[in-house]
């Protein structure tokens, strides 16, 4: 990481000298779409203005991992390379119901504020899920942690007044199992959700920790267009007063 970035984000919008808090696990979704004109775009969307965190902000859809999130059981399973990326450096307990709610926290989000549903349809059968995907269960869509792979790891610095520990996942559009006609989620959190190429994409107003992962991920199809599980992922965080990135 280079120095000019670390004091960007030292003077980021959300510096200030707030007491010490515990990050909260946190997971955001980049959909990726490359089935036209040869451009990868990602589905992005502004922020709500009423929102105290980053108003107005063009970000992915994702959020906080709730604790309903580690109830759902009925998903069909991560590669066991991501799964294995995404247990590294967990505080708590490593099980596997937390890390699958890592992914499913994501996947719940982006349909509550962009109206999509990842995974797969399974006609005819009947599904218990839980708290939070009762629309995938209406429809007959078990959620789909097969084709996520992690594209980056970044814990806010201290003395924010929130801080997220937050894991980046992608998946390739194929993965829409199904979608809302309104183009956007039931939450409304999200406004004027489209489809950007990456140009497209820094042109909005960004958090830089958004901007920092178009480039990671940028950087990364060049030398992965498929996005192998294997592919090791960087991880941001604070340690004695500097930022620093550290490999997964």
């Amino acid at each position: 990481m280079t120095g000019s970035f670390e004091k960007q984000l030292a003077k980021d919008e959300r510096a200030g000298d707030y007491p010490y808090i515990r990050p909260k696990d946190a997971a955001t979704l980049l959909i990726l779409d490359r089935s036209s004109s040869g451009h990868v775009r990602l589905l992005m969307g502004r922020r709500h203005m009423r929102h105290t965190f980053m108003p107005g902000k063009f970000v992915f859809p994702g959020g906080r991992v709730d604790p309903a999130d580690s109830r759902i059981a009925n998903v069909l399973p991560y590669h066991p390379d991501v799964e294995a990326k995404l247990s590294h450096g967990l505080k708590n307990s490593k099980s596997a119901a937390r890390v699958r709610a890592l992914a499913l926290a994501a996947i719940r989000e982006t349909y509550e504020e962009a109206g999509l549903f990842v995974g797969r349809k399974c006609d005819g059968q009947q599904m218990r899920l839980g708290t939070g995907f009762e629309a995938f269960q209406e429809r007959g869509i078990q959620p789909d942690l097969g084709g996520l792979r992690l594209i980056a790891r970044a814990i806010t610095p201290p003395q924010r007044p929130r801080r997220f520990d937050t894991r980046f996942l992608a998946v390739w559009a194929g993965e829409i199992a199904d979608r809302l006609p309104e183009g956007t989620g039931p939450s409304g959190e999200l406004e004027d959700c489209a489809w950007l190429t990456f140009e497209e994409a820094r042109e909005k107003e960004l958090p830089l920790i958004t901007t920092k992962i178009l480039t990671d991920l940028e950087e990364r199809l060049s030398a992965d267009p498929d996005l192998s599980p294997t592919t090791d992922v960087p991880y941001y965080f604070f340690r004695k007063g500097s930022f620093v990135r550290s490999s997964i």
